[in-house]
């Protein structure tokens, strides 16, 4: 296993704003870190409570679905006892893949608010946006930037770390 150089972060609980609620996904990021699985967490949110977390979870599970986004995703629809979750927001520390943000519209989100964008995999505005495909029937919000440099720099820090250790 690799030491995680990162810290978990205490956003103050007197503004729960973006900033609020993605630094708690990035200590998900860190706790993945630390099970040795991609640096991704995920938290959702529904009338300023967190009701689901979640980290990369693919490795620990032989899953390849098991995405931050995934886990949170099922989480939060077991605890509102409903699929929809349109007054939800998912705040995530990476662009979610095509995979995940397939089931952002499926499960028709409210708002995704994602850390950093990835040009490769990204489907929220990246690569490509699902959700501006023409006959896509929901369209969430997605803003994208909050603590864009530390999500980041933690996943590029992992690989680079991973890199080092196999030369």
């Amino acid at each position: 296993m690799i030491p995680c150089p990162f810290q978990k972060v205490f956003p103050s609980e007197l503004v729960r704003d973006d900033a609020y609620f993605m630094a708690h996904a990035f200590n998900e990021a860190v706790e993945a870190w630390k099970e040795d699985e991609v640096p991704v967490g995920a938290v959702i949110v529904s009338d300023g409570i967190i009701i689901a977390s979640a980290h990369n979870r693919t490795v620990a599970s032989t899953d390849p679905t098991a995405h931050a986004e995934m886990l949170a995703i099922t989480q939060a629809a077991k605890t509102l006892g409903d699929w929809r979750l349109n007054a939800c927001t998912l705040y995530v520390t990476k662009e979610p893949c095509p995979m995940c943000s397939g089931a952002m519209l499926i499960a028709r989100m409210g708002r995704v608010v994602y850390a950093w964008g990835d040009p490769k995999m990204g489907c929220m505005g990246g690569a490509t946006a699902l959700q501006d495909l023409p006959r896509t029937n929901h369209r969430p919000q997605v803003d994208s930037g909050v603590m864009e440099d530390a999500c980041r720099e933690i996943v590029q820090a992992y690989f680079r770390c991973k890199r080092e250790r196999s030369e």
